[in-house]
């Protein structure tokens, strides 16, 4: 399933194929950053008033696991005075 046309698909992969390692990877970094911002608008509006900190442990726990969150949690804890 997918909202692009067929032919405007078509063009879409042969500029990739075109396009040599460098563009792809730059393209793939834009992509990455572009997902993990709107994923952290999401998470913020979310929790609306969350401290920095707290938005940062639910990003980890929303892409990497509640497991890494919490340990992450414990390590910053322990390294407050």
């Amino acid at each position: 399933m997918s909202d692009t046309d067929a032919e405007t698909g078509r063009v879409h992969l042969e500029l990739l194929r075109r396009a040599g390692p460098a563009r792809r990877l730059q393209l793939a970094l834009s992509l990455s950053r572009t997902v993990m911002s709107l994923s952290r608008g999401g998470i913020a509006r979310r929790l609306e008033g969350a401290s920095p900190e707290e938005l940062g442990l639910r990003f980890v726990a929303v892409h990497y696991g509640a497991d890494l969150a919490a340990a992450l949690r414990a390590e910053l804890l322990s390294r407050r005075p």
